[in-house]
């Protein structure tokens, strides 16, 4: 599956997030400056998650209570089961519609569309669920019809 095919999604925690709507002032700082650029991301599988999630650490270790930022590439029709977190969970729908839903069970019924350019933010232990959709095909498409 090539990366364009991926729902990319931005999580943050903590005051990462600030430093992501502040970048001046982060880069008015003369140290502890960085930079990471799309090339030099390292993607790896997530094992938290079903197969297929892939991963790249941004900043700070996820093991620790501190913040952190992080991008998540998610297949088409991937499915994320119902989970909380204990701390607040950000996230950046960086390309692509990120479905998420409240609750201790999965249901695809019941899910709020989060698009491109949407965020949203999860407080520490509040059960949740996310999904993926995804139509593609090859043309021509035609439509045969059953006879009778």
């Amino acid at each position: 599956m090539t990366s364009s095919s991926y729902l990319k999604v931005l999580i943050a925690s903590g005051y990462a997030a600030l430093a992501l709507t502040a970048p001046a002032v982060a880069l008015s700082q003369a140290h502890g400056h960085s930079s990471v650029f799309p090339p030099d991301m390292k993607w790896a599988d997530l094992p938290s998650l079903p197969p297929g999630a892939k991963i790249s650490v941004l900043e700070g270790p996820m093991n620790e209570a501190v913040p952190f930022t992080a991008r998540l590439k998610l297949p088409a029709n991937y499915q994320i089961p119902a989970h909380w977190h204990p701390a607040t969970e950000r996230i950046t729908v960086l390309s692509g519609t990120f479905y998420m839903g409240m609750g201790n069970v999965l249901d695809t019924t019941k899910g709020t569309a989060v698009p491109t350019g949407g965020f949203a933010v999860m407080q520490p232990k509040t059960p949740h669920f996310a999904y993926t959709r995804f139509l593609r095909g090859r043309g021509p498409l035609s439509r045969e019809a059953f006879r009778k």
